[in-house]
């Protein structure tokens, strides 16, 4: 019998998981989380497998788009009403907040991908009100359609902003590509609450050098740092050293961090005119009307100067739809105090300020209202090192709009990759050292003659692939820095970290020197075909003749082109494909193989046969014999994965990363194993794949996607060719 008053409300799930809550791995929170190397499935896309974005942007009316976006700073609209007519500060704040997520330490976050969009950065507290940022690009959006992408719009849209206020900006480039779902493998940090105070972050909070990497904002859900002090409490000094560790995580030296903080808050203003608490939920957990808007403010009353985002409520300048000297005239022209804001919040006011230097209401020009400055502001007046800098800029505005400008380009460009990628009609023409330049390499050269001079040298395969993969897999897709082209493994840093065995590679390299003097090839492209040449050999001693992919045209970088400290984080400190760690660590060893097989663009199948592959050939770091599950080294075979799987075998702990394989009839130890081999048969999705490769039919398979999966390894930074 039906029980009407349960009818329409049935207390049960209808057979699907829809909430995050729900996810059937919450089981095992231990289990090992292949995610990261799945996510922006091509199902997610609604584009489609033909759609090239970077060929639909050459396409786009640059012009005429600049110039829709030139209207829009002073079109002001009703539902969301601009500073003064001018949404310059809000585009601002938009583009550096989508930007500004990037750290040097893994090449994550950054603006790259329009990932602005989806939560958790969407909902951020500090990302405020940036919502209403995007609904107002979405009629350019609409109109212009594929040939621009959301990533390309929030930066633009910075720069016009500027362009529009008076200062003239240091260049741009399209060609960012969107993703269509939250990226998985960026780790934000392990707070549960938004704002928690910094002291989990750091070993000691008053030494910001100690927090963990490789996060580089102080609290859940900033920027940055925190504009009211270290953990809400005003210390200028203690707020200038987070400041320079912070923006050092983001690639910045002093001076930029100085020229971007000024010329960042030469412009625009902070909004705090009222009570936070009525604030509604913030877009990802707002209500189906609010149609993915947050931070609803019942008070706003159409008002501009109603706004509501950090709590602090000001502008930092007299003039803030300009671009002028203004900060460093109110900061350093006037003596300073703390006050609070009308939401509560901790702000710095000028003491007897002229009335003609107070900068007028964002609604109503007859009112003026004090300036602000935030306890970063005030770490550029009285720390040592900011200081001195801010007077430097203070005596040549000049010097300051040009160290502006190429901080604003890096800041807004830095995770783009190297300048061959970048696109459009305001591309600077200058070779800027962070961008990793590489000279391009020659192509007139017989891939035969330098193969057989390889050969004729007589290095042995573990040389020939180990060296190869080395140089290649420093490779990030995070910022598509690192790889093999450009060659750097010749040079420091490269040449003498751990896991690329200084006395083995500069022996080897010694050969490749002569051999590209010979030949014309670069240096790049010999240590590529000297890996390539080693797995044709492999493939042939195992039975099968196969000629691995090769693309011509590499160059070798210099250590003028090297800014060889931002290369340092580049360093791996573990090589699950080479199965190496530098020391032990708190994350498993499986853990961190997943953080550099994503990083390397690789899927979870081409992870697997990878790691099988490197094991049979021997090219484990050191020459150790863990995981090589076979008594025919040098030969391309799938017996990795055909003896992981044999139930012939046991396994047995023998140490904290180390197991033997066991013969189960006679007892005795076959093989040595750590838990990255072993990962490959316990963890389910990785030994389904680990069954394929063990198949009596499938070494042939095996061969063929172990050099596609090498080939796409060795060519994952030639953005300069069209692969």
């Amino acid at each position: 019998m039906t029980d009407n008053n349960t009818g329409g409300k049935c207390p049960v799930m209808h057979g699907s998981s829809t909430a995050h809550a729900q996810d059937n791995t919450n089981w095992w929170p231990e289990s090992l989380n292949l995610d990261i190397l799945h996510q922006h499935d091509r199902k997610t896309n609604p584009m489609g497998e033909d759609f090239d974005y970077r060929e639909e942007v050459k396409k786009l009316d640059y012009e005429a788009l600049e110039k829709d976006m030139h209207e829009l700073m002073t079109s002001s609209q009703d539902w969301w009403p601009a500073d003064w007519g001018h949404y310059g500060g809000l585009m601002i704040r938009l583009a550096w907040h989508a930007a500004g997520t990037y750290r040097l330490a893994d090449g994550r976050g950054g603006g790259g991908t329009g990932n602005q969009r989806f939560a958790p950065l969407n909902s951020w507290p500090d990302n405020g009100n940036l919502d209403k940022a995007r609904r107002l690009l979405w009629p350019l959006k609409k109109k212009y359609g594929n040939k621009v992408s959301w990533g390309d719009l929030f930066i633009l849209a910075g720069n016009i902003a500027y362009e529009s206020m008076g200062f003239k900006t240091f260049g741009f480039s399209y060609g960012r590509e969107d993703i269509w779902h939250p990226e998985k493998d960026i780790y934000w940090g392990a707070e549960k609450e938004w704002l928690a105070p910094s002291d989990s972050r750091y070993e000691n909070i008053d030494k910001p050098d100690t927090m963990e990497n490789p996060l580089a904002a102080v609290q859940m859900g900033l920027i940055y740092v925190n504009p009211e002090g270290v953990n809400g409490q005003s210390d200028p000094i203690k707020s200038g050293d987070q400041v320079l560790e912070t923006f050092a995580r983001m690639a910045m030296d002093a001076e930029e961090t100085a020229a971007l903080t000024a010329g960042g808050h030469t412009v625009g203003k902070t909004h705090g005119n009222g009570d936070a608490e009525a604030l509604g939920p913030e877009p990802e957990g707002a209500d189906v009307h609010e149609q993915g808007l947050g931070w609803h403010n019942p008070n706003m009353g159409g008002k501009a100067a109603n706004a509501i985002t950090s709590g602090i409520e000001g502008a930092w300048t007299t003039n803030p739809t300009q671009f002028d000297m203004g900060y460093f005239e109110l900061l350093f022209g006037y003596e300073w105090e703390l006050k609070k804001s009308p939401a509560g919040a901790n702000q710095w006011e000028p003491i007897d300020i002229k009335e003609e230097h107070k900068p007028v209401d964002a609604t109503d020009p007859s009112k003026r209202h004090n300036p602000i400055m935030t306890d970063a502001d005030m770490a550029m007046k009285m720390h040592p090192t900011f200081r001195p800098i801010c007077e430097k800029f203070m005596k040549d505005p000049e010097y300051f709009k040009d160290c502006f400008a190429r901080a604003w380009f890096k800041l807004t460009h830095r995770d783009m990759g190297p300048k061959s990628r970048y696109i459009g009609p305001d591309v600077p023409a200058e070779d800027l050292i962070w961008q990793d330049p590489i000279p391009q390499g020659e192509t007139n050269y017989i891939e035969e003659v330098v193969k057989e001079k390889i050969e004729e040298a007589g290095l042995s395969l573990n040389e020939l692939v180990c060296t190869a993969w080395d140089s290649a897999r420093t490779y990030r897709g995070s910022d598509m820095r690192g790889g093999a082209n450009g060659a750097r493994i010749r040079l420091a840093p490269q040449k003498d970290w751990e896991g690329n065995e200084p006395d083995r590679l500069a022996k080897v390299l010694k050969v490749y020197e002569k051999i590209s003097a010979d030949t014309g090839a670069s240096i790049a492209d010999v240590i590529v075909l000297g890996g390539n040449l080693g797995i044709e050999k492999a493939a042939k001693a195992a039975g099968y003749d196969v000629h691995v992919p090769f693309l011509k045209g590499r160059g070798d970088a210099t250590d003028e082109m090297t800014d060889a400290e931002s290369f340092e984080p580049l360093e791996p400190l573990a090589d699950g494909f080479r199965n190496w760690q530098k020391k032990d660590y708190v994350v498993k060893p499986e853990e961190m193989l997943l953080d550099r097989a994503q990083l390397m663009g690789l899927t979870a199948p081409e992870m697997t046969v990878l790691i099988g592959g490197m094991r049979v050939l021997g090219t484990n770091h050191g020459g150790t014999k863990h995981g090589v599950f076979t008594d025919r080294v040098g030969q391309l075979t799938n017996d990795f994965f055909v003896n992981l799987t044999d139930m012939a075998n046991r396994w047995e702990p023998t140490g904290k990363n180390s197991y033997n394989i066991v013969d189960r009839k006679s007892g005795n130890a076959k093989f040595t194993a750590t838990r990255v081999d072993l990962v490959l048969g316990s963890n389910s999705i990785l030994r389904s794949y680990a069954e394929v490769y063990a198949q009596d039919d499938n070494q042939e398979k095996f061969i063929k996607d172990f050099v596609a999966a090498w080939t796409k390894v060795m060519n994952n930074d030639r953005f300069d060719v069209k692969k």
